[in-house]
């Protein structure tokens, strides 16, 4: 461990890893004149498709409108239930009740974060529609169990993997596992465009009207129409969305995508070395990873214990003092005025409420210094201490 300094540092909770390639490329799709969806998304999405192994890729404004197509292009719609964990961000109920259906709350996996899938089965009704695996902060869900169970009720699985662009599960990509798998690009994720996201899946079906219903429902792309030699009159038969990605972003995205092994190495390099640092620390528990996964680590996620170390928010204001941001690790989304208030969801969750009150996640990302990560670990430690 280095010395730390005693001059106080300004550590953001994560920066997204860019240089002169992606500003470049930027810049390119400006001076091409295509700057809305086209040439250039089109290219992005056959990268990302060749990088997960799967038949297609369908890029789009971000993960909420993804998981939002996914579901209405699985076939989910009014009246219908979607099982999701409520240990997620709140996008992943919300796009279901964009699709007109009703998140169903089950509880997670202490160790995982993420659904437990022993509780899925006693939350089927005959309303079920789908289930959402959520692939919590970039560590793969138990895909095989919800997959299963899928299967023996006949349910469509919609995972959404915001956060684990390069996580693998069982060897295999995540977004080659579940029929339709939604990522992100916010620049928190592994990879960003700013803003923007896409669908991975191998049906055919779904990337089709998905391509449609994210430009308004035209039945044929912009692309199409002004490479086409002859006049291309587009119809609208479908009521759509604008959810299309930008050349501008897909043109980032592209570089992104070629820092993508090296960005999750120093992620996993740095995770490991907290791993370390923080082994001996009292009242704290460090990220567990399952064998079957590969993390790709979007934030580092510590787990406070209440009876040993200081309230979570007290420890965050110290550390904030300090000048490191940190943030809770993530909602209970049953919890939220959206849900308990509006939507009277009334439902006892002890595992994800229990989570939710005591996870923290700590700085990481592709520049993090060993000088930045000490001086994060000695300020928690001191951050921890009850008065």
């Amino acid at each position: 461990m280095t010395t730390v300094s005693s001059a106080k540092m300004n550590i953001p909770i994560t920066k997204p890893y860019m240089d002169e390639a992606e500003a470049e490329a930027a810049a390119q799709a400006i001076r091409s004149g295509w700057i809305v969806q086209g040439p250039l998304v089109q290219a992005f999405e056959k990268a990302v498709a060749a990088r997960l192994g799967v038949a297609h890729a369908v890029a789009v404004t971000n993960c909420t409108s993804a998981l939002h197509l996914a579901l209405v292009c699985s076939g989910v719609g009014p009246g219908d239930e979607v099982i999701v964990p409520s240990f997620s961000f709140i996008a992943t109920a919300n796009a279901v009740l964009h699709a007109g259906a009703t998140p169903v709350f089950v509880d997670i996996d202490p160790r995982t974060y993420n659904i437990d899938p022993a509780l899925i089965e006693a939350a089927i009704t005959p309303r079920t529609k789908a289930i959402i695996p959520v692939d919590q902060i970039g560590l793969s869900a138990d895909l095989d169990a919800v997959l299963e169970i899928a299967a023996r009720y006949n349910l469509k699985v919609v995972e959404d993997a915001a956060p684990a662009m390069g996580a693998t599960y069982k060897g295999r990509p995540v977004g080659s596992v579940s029929p339709v798998t939604c990522f992100s690009f916010h620049p928190r994720k592994s990879i960003s465009t700013g803003e923007g996201g896409i669908i991975a899946t191998n049906s055919d079906q779904v990337a089709e009207q998905a391509r449609v219903l994210r430009a308004h429902g035209a039945s044929v792309s912009d692309l199409v129409r002004h490479n086409s030699t002859k006049v291309v009159i587009e119809e609208y038969a479908e009521l759509g969305y604008n959810y299309r990605m930008t050349d501008i972003q897909a043109a980032v995205g592209t570089e992104q995508l070629k820092k993508l092994d090296y960005i999750l190495a120093r992620r996993r390099e740095m995770a490991k070395r907290y791993d370390s640092l923080l082994a001996s620390v009292e009242g704290i528990t460090t990220p567990f990873v399952p064998d079957y996964a590969v993390h790709t680590y979007q934030s580092y996620a510590i787990r406070l214990d209440p009876e040993v170390v200081a309230p979570r928010e007290i420890v965050m204001e110290r550390m904030l003092a300090q000048g490191v941001a940190t943030r809770r690790g993530v909602m209970a989304i049953h919890e939220e005025p959206l849900y308990k208030e509006k939507r009277q969801v009334q439902v006892s969750l002890p595992v994800t409420e229990q989570a939710t009150r005591q996870t923290l996640l700590l700085p990481l990302y592709t520049t993090f210094s060993e000088v930045e990560q000490d001086y994060v670990v000695e300020h928690l430690k001191t951050a921890l201490v009850k008065d």
